[in-house]
């Protein structure tokens, strides 16, 4: 149980938690947004112990494990990437080091006391899953793009981001009882994004997180928690549920405002009627009185008004030919060749999102078209009338920081208007004064925003873009998509933001880790079936590496090893037919309860598909209906996860014990 009780939490004036109260459901999977500054990571951060509170407190039941990020990498990592992951398991290496220090012992003491001592703590780490422990953290590392080579590297060559994705693989190797996570897709590559968000999805736990990514909130949230004003609302449902609901809420409001206002009105009327005249007073008074308790109501109704200023349009594309781009037999990179033989024929209008893995050359192959950097072998040729614009990565290296936001994007282009520019500026969170600010006194993030609104303000017909969402939250996400669907250029973009790119993207352009490419017609789900058609590797599909570790052939190695150490501690050992007994008497007890269990579960499951088929046919507007067909699955559901945990629970005991009448040579 996490829950928390009058939280209180302000910086100087502003009060970002204002006595909130709320009980984190278990098992849920809780979406926290609201707008930049409304304070989602100072909660997020309070809820981890990393920020203090002014006021409430934070109510956990006893032993509750607590999964989070840290806000910095491991200072003194093992010597590998695999070494550091497994040694972040807190529970089992602590019982590995018991177990090591009674393997030492071994060495020197053979009693049956030492012997027990080793069997007792090799017993508790083998029923905890230590010996399972390497290939889980492999396959984790694997999800999140290490590859073999990287999973024996030492930890302080790597990158920040990837540092960052070694802390994470640790949180999900521990599987926590209550997972907090902040924006966790930052800086993973599309194929490491879908395998958070399917390893998210099958977490058994409390999940609460934030992203700015829409379709994971979409897919991933059952519940959402919007946070603004120092207040926090609870929807049932995934992000669009709950915009649903906002907007009914917005309706009553606005309803409810209008009467108040109709009664006011009324009665203002009649005050100054009848004010004045004796006979009248009381009633004038008793009016005046009801005017200032609906005033009061009218107060405390806060309306959203919407900004409809938030809307912008790219200058239109100067003419250019049919053809934008041809690339022939391309290969490209720095010392070492990246991707080679790339063939791909851009026509007029098209909108490329490239995806891939990190590391294979997405944004080299940009910059390379961009001439940034030359090829290495190749050609590419722009056609008639090509104006290509490139916003890069870094591109806010070259602002003038001494300069203001305003003269930046004013000095793209000699015809564009103050008017123009700040409106567009508007729609990446620069209003007002804000425009004024020099380059110099801002974040990483909005220089990042100054300098996209940069390339695009450009009297440009090809766009080549480097993961423009970044550092953009959803609103801006979405005025951005709006944008770039009105463009009547040509976009060619790397990206992974899955929302964005099957909102504006025409074609699919596969970069593979081996260096071969190709291009598919359509979004991402249309790539996906058109690779499985052609026999094309899928990079959003789970991976040989994503899953490595969890085949028979590695398990089967895991066994191997703890049953070579079984039989270097019974040798010479003297059997105990008490032991025995006890043992094969533990195995039928365990054969006839995983048979009882798995009787259980067939209703169950039958029980889930009708509801399942029932809840299809519901209509989408009885929320109300829908909402309790869903709590029935979830009833069922949890039941059927029970049932399944014992029955993994027996199994596991099974051959455990199996494995000790292995060694006792008394297995029949």
């Amino acid at each position: 149980m996490l829950a928390i009780e009058n939280l209180y939490k302000n910086f100087g004036a502003r009060s970002v938690l204002d006595q909130v109260n709320y009980r984190f459901p278990d098992g849920e999977k809780i979406a926290l947004v609201g707008a930049n500054g409304a304070g989602k990571t100072t909660l997020l951060n309070i809820l981890c112990g990393q920020e203090p509170i002014d006021g409430g407190r934070i109510l956990s039941s006893q032993g509750l494990r607590l999964g989070y990020l840290p806000q910095e990498p491991e200072a003194h990592p093992a010597p590998t990437v695999l070494e550091e992951c497994v040694n972040g398991h807190r529970t089992l290496s602590v019982l590995k080091r018991a177990m090591d220090e009674q393997l030492i012992r071994l060495e020197t003491d053979s009693s049956d006391e030492t012997i027990s001592a080793f069997e007792k703590a090799e017993s508790m780490y083998n029923h905890a899953g230590g010996y399972s422990l390497d290939s889980r953290a492999s396959s984790i590392l694997g999800g999140l793009g290490f590859s073999d080579e990287l999973c024996e590297t030492d930890p302080r060559s790597l990158s920040g981001g990837w540092r960052m994705r070694l802390e994470l693989a640790k949180v999900f190797l521990n599987e926590p009882d209550v997972l907090i996570l902040d924006e966790p897709t930052n800086h993973l590559d599309l194929p490491s994004l879908v395998w958070v968000e399917r390893y998210l999805q099958s977490f058994k736990g409390t999940l609460i997180f934030v992203s700015h990514d829409r379709a994971l909130l979409n897919r991933l949230a059952s519940m959402t928690l919007y946070l603004a004003h120092g207040e926090l609302r609870a929807y049932k449902g995934n992000f669009d549920a709950m915009l649903d609901q906002r907007a009914i809420e917005s309706e009553q409001i606005e309803a409810r405002r209008a009467n108040l206002e109709a009664q006011r009105e009324h009665l203002e009327s009649f005050v100054e009627r009848f004010g004045a005249k004796a006979s009248k007073a009381t009633q004038a008074q008793s009016k005046a009185k009801q005017i200032d308790r609906i005033r009061a109501l009218e107060n405390d109704i806060r309306v959203t008004v919407a900004d409809q200023s938030l809307v912008f349009r790219l200058p239109p594309a100067p003419p250019a030919g049919r053809e934008v781009l041809k690339v022939k037999d391309l290969s490209i990179g720095y010392k070492s060749t990246l991707a080679s033989g790339i063939q791909l024929l851009i026509e007029k209008q098209a909108r490329i999102a490239i995806i891939g893995s990190n590391g294979i050359g997405k944004s080299t192959f940009l910059k390379t078209i961009a001439g940034q950097i030359p090829a290495l072998t190749g050609e590419f040729e722009f056609g008639y009338n090509v104006k290509p614009a490139y916003f890069a990565q870094n591109q806010e290296e070259s602002l003038r920081f001494e300069e203001t936001i305003l003269t930046n994007v004013l000095d793209v282009r000699s015809d564009l208007g103050e008017k123009d520019a700040r409106r567009i500026l508007g729609s990446f969170l620069f209003s007002g004064d804000d425009v004024f600010k020099p380059i110099k006194v801002l974040s990483g993030g909005e220089k990042a925003r100054v300098a996209l609104c940069r390339s695009l303000v450009q009297q440009a017909n090809f766009l080549v873009l480097d993961e423009p969402t970044n550092h953009l939250d959803m609103t801006s996400v979405e005025i951005l998509i709006e944008g770039m669907k009105a463009y009547d250029g040509t976009l060619l973009f790397v990206s992974h933001d899955r929302n964005f790119i099957d909102s504006i993207a025409t074609h699919i352009f596969v970069m593979l880790p081996d260096g071969r490419s190709a291009l598919f017609h359509g979004q991402l789900d249309d790539y996906q079936a058109m690779a499985a058609k052609q026999g094309f590797p899928n990079v959003l599909a789970p991976s040989k590496e994503m899953s490595k570790g969890n085949t028979a052939k590695d398990q089967e190695k895991e066994k191997e090893k703890e049953k070579e150490k079984a039989k270097e501690k019974a040798s010479g050992a003297v059997v105990n037919e008490e032991e025995v007994k006890n043992l094969k008497r533990e195995r039928t007890r365990l054969q006839k309860l995983m048979e009882k269990l798995e009787k259980e579960q067939q209703p169950m499951k039958s029980n889930i598909h009708k509801l399942e088929e029932k809840l299809a046919k519901v209509n989408p507007s009885s929320y109300t209906e829908a909402q309790k067909i869903h709590d029935e699955v979830k009833v069922v559901q949890t039941q059927l996860e029970k049932n399944e945990e014992e029955w993994l629970e027996a199994a596991g005991n099974l051959e455990a014990t199996e494995g000790r009448l292995t060694e006792l040579g008394r297995l029949r």
